[in-house]
């Protein structure tokens, strides 16, 4: 081994490189903005490829029908944001028009990650390392942004069902 490779792990056995909180709340803020564009990407693309007389449909009896997976996907995320993270509120909609009309569904989804993106971008340093709670889970500001990416995926994957049934594909998984 290397007498720098040798060091340089010693330094990290002793914990004298420097491991900031702060820093790595920044270094994630670039991935996370990533995340949620890939999340509006994904939702977009689903309300896109299903057919408008399918938006009500279900899956299976006790399921949300697609229209209200996509919303709850979207509404989740845009909750978080206002209530947890104090960003803005997620535009409410009139559910009548965003749970019938593709054209609705689609400005919807895209006001709450329009409003996500710009507190993402806008939230300080210090605001992102603060300590918040989630649904009764304590965690840092900056982490909740990894929770609402999880929760907006993990209903997005039960929404292929939809496409399923159908006889559909769904949109084509890619990698953000």
């Amino acid at each position: 081994m290397k007498a720098t490779t040798v060091f340089a792990f010693g330094m990290m056995l002793a914990g004298t490189i420097p491991s900031s909180a702060a820093g790595q709340a920044e270094n994630s803020r670039e991935a996370q903005g990533r995340m949620i564009e890939y999340q509006r990407k994904l939702l977009l693309a689903m309300v896109d490829s299903m057919p408008e007389r399918l938006l009500r449909d279900k899956a299976t009896p006790p399921q949300r029908d697609f229209a209200q997976q996509v919303q709850h996907a979207a509404g989740v995320a845009g909750y978080i944001v206002g209530a947890v993270l104090k960003g803005p509120k997620a535009p409410a909609g009139d559910t009548a028009k965003v749970l019938n009309s593709r054209a609705a569904l689609r400005t919807y989804v895209s006001g709450v990650f329009d409003g996500a993106a710009a507190h993402l971008k806008a939230q300080s340093a210090s605001a992102r390392g603060e300590p918040v709670d989630l649904f009764g889970q304590k965690m840092p500001a900056w982490q909740v942004w990894d929770e609402i990416y999880t929760h907006t995926v993990w209903t997005a994957g039960s929404i292929v069902a939809n496409f399923r049934k159908n006889g559909m594909a769904p949109p084509e998984f890619t990698f953000f």
